[in-house]
This record gives C-alpha cells, sequence and structure tokens, in this order.
C-alpha cells in the first residue's frame, strides 16, 4: 500500500531516462571520475551550484562544457584573472550619445551555465560581484535589477596546490555552492582508456559526437518534480542533528549554517530521485553530506597541524549520530 502511494505521488519515469541519457553522453568522453559526475547530475537537478576542486589535467572544465552540450542551454566561460573587474563578469552601463542616455551591456555572467575557470585567482571585489547572483538569481547595477533566465548554475573550478597568484575564498561565497566536488587521479585502467580514447578521436575534438540530450523545459519540469520527493519527519531531524554539530565539535572552529541543511536535503531528494526513489532513505543524506559540508566547515588549527581534513571530521560525525530507520 504505502509503495503504492509512493507512486501515485510522483512517476520518475521521464527523470530516470532523462538521466540515463545524460550518463551516456558523458561516458562518451569522460572516463572513471563516477562520483563527480553523479553529484554533478545531483546539483543540476538539486538547482544548485558546484565547486570542482582538482589538480589540473582531472578534466574539471571539460566535464562542464560538456555538461552545457549535453544539456541544451546557453553557456559562458569566465577564466578569473588577478586583474578581473566585478564589470568584466556582470556586466556594465555604456553612454549612448545619441540617446543620451546610459543602456546596460550584459557580462558573461548572464547565462545558463556558466563556467568559472581558476575561480580563486579573482581578488575579493570580484568574487564579491558573485554574492547576488548566486544566491538571488539577479544582478543590481546601477540601481537596476536585472533577473538571470532560469535555469542558472555556476560551475567553478580552482587548483588545490598552487598557491602562489591565488585568494581564498570569501565564507559566504563558499556557503553559496551546493557541493564542494574533489577529483583526484584516475588509476591506471582508467588513464589507459583516456589514451586509447584520445588515439581514437584523431583530429576531431572530443565534443563533436555529443548530443543535446535535455532541453530547459525538460530540466524545470524535473527540478520541479524533485521537490515533490518525499522526505520523513525523522530524516529531517537526522539532517538537523548532523549540522547542529558541526556548530558544537570540538575539532571544527566555524559550523555550518542553515543553507547547508537545506542544501543536504534538496540533494537528497535529488540523488533519490536519480536512484529511482520518491522517498528520501538516509544513506541518500549519507552520501550527500561531505560534498554538502566539506566547503562550509572550518576545522580548528590544532587539528590541522594533526593532518586532519574536514571530510574526516564529517565522517566521524555521521558515525557519531544515531542513523533512523
Amino acid at each position: 500500500m504505502e509503495e503504492q502511494i509512493f507512486n501515485e505521488r510522483t512517476n520518475l519515469e521521464n527523470l530516470n531516462q532523462a538521466v540515463d541519457a545524460l550518463k551516456e553522453e558523458v561516458a562518451k568522453v569522460i572516463i572513471g571520475q563516477e562520483n563527480m559526475v553523479e553529484l554533478l547530475l545531483v546539483a543540476i537537478l538539486a538547482d544548485g551550484h558546484v565547486l570542482i576542486e582538482g589538480v589540473p589535467g582531472v578534466a574539471k572544465t571539460l566535464t562542464a562544457r560538456l555538461l552545457s552540450k549535453a544539456v541544451d542551454v546557453g553557456f559562458s566561460r569566465i577564466q578569473f584573472t588577478p586583474d578581473l573587474m566585478p564589470s568584466d563578469v556582470l556586466g556594465t552601463s555604456i553612454f549612448h550619445p545619441q540617446q543620451a542616455s546610459f543602456q546596460f551591456r550584459n557580462g558573461p555572467v548572464f547565462s545558463n551555465l556558466v563556467l568559472i575557470d581558476e575561480i580563486n585567482r579573482a581578488p575579493a571585489k570580484t568574487q564579491a560581484a558573485l554574492f547576488e547572483v548566486m544566491e538571488e538569481k539577479q544582478v543590481t547595477v546601477d540601481g537596476h535589477t536585472y533577473s538571470m533566465e532560469a535555469p542558472f548554475m555556476v560551475v567553478a573550478t580552482q587548483n588545490p596546490v598552487e598557491q602562489e597568484g591565488t585568494y581564498h575564498l570569501p565564507e559566504a561565497q563558499l556557503d553559496r555552492f551546493l557541493f564542494k566536488i574533489n577529483v583526484g587521479y584516475p588509476n591506471t585502467e582508467q588513464e589507459v582508456a583516456i589514451l586509447r580514447l584520445h588515439h581514437g578521436q584523431g583530429n576531431d575534438n572530443l565534443l563533436t559526437g555529443i548530443n543535446a540530450v535535455m532541453g530547459k523545459d525538460l530540466l524545470l519540469a524535473l527540478r520541479k518534480q524533485v521537490k515533490l520527493i518525499h522526505v520523513e519527519e525523522k530524516l529531517l531531524g537526522f539532517i538537523a542533528a548532523l549540522v547542529a554539530e558541526t556548530r558544537n565539535h570540538k575539532h571544527i572552529y566555524l559550523g555550518a549554517s542553515p543553507r547547508a541543511s537545506i542544501g543536504i536535503m534538496n540533494a537528497s531528494k535529488a540523488y533519490a530521485a536519480i536512484s529511482g526513489r520518491d522517498f528520501v532513505t538516509p544513506e541518500d543524506i549519507v552520501f550527500v553530506t561531505a560534498p554538502v559540508l566539506r566547503h562550509r566547515i572550518i576545522i580548528t588549527p590544532e587539528k590541522e597541524m594533526e593532518g586532519g581534513t574536514p571530510d574526516e571530521v564529517i565522517q566521524e560525525i555521521i558515525q557519531s549520530i544515531e542513523v533512523p530507520r
């Protein structure tokens, strides 16, 4: 009877077909990195921004470009540099002598999927230009507000190793990313497959064979469907307990905000939908907790000196709280 109620509540057949089609297109180019791809698909359906961190050459930028082709939406790329100004991102008002008036010219942030490459290379004033657009999906310039066309998603990349010429991202901006995805090296078998792919490609661009399998309207409809995924009251309590523990943990200097709780809930709904369920399980919540929290908490200097990482502390928190059944 319970299963029948779930089936009546929302039919996930179209969503699962769309996700399978996206995965199929991504697999044409991206070998391995299953966790990154899975989390990116979750973020697309949960309407969240993503920060991807990894050393150069692990397909961070390529994956974002690939998604923009597979999902038929507008795409723009912004290369962040130390001399980049806020107007270079948002746009600027230009004076037209003929009309004796100013006209606003859109910056590259006015798109559907915005790739920000090396986001930590721009100074604080340029970082601050993203606060409003990432949270409220609008830009205010010279007293006028300009709204983003839905869907709007920021995928940003950064290199965790090279620190020269980079700037620390403000906590307020980090909090606006749904996920921080850590991307590692492929294993030897995967690297051989990557070499085989590039060898067989010849002079063709890797993205040439990628087909658009999802349009704007379908994506927006699927996002509405994801919001209807059922979450039991005890699981809401589980999410709240996880986030509350980050504010009381002895190894955490700065805990997560309520935005993190909302992020875990929305992401677990999307992951449940991708998994073919219209109800959230504790496993869904555990799967998304680390990528939602790792960039939102700051561990204590003592823990950091011991070689501890945010992910280790998050796992301690998950294990310390009883999972509801």
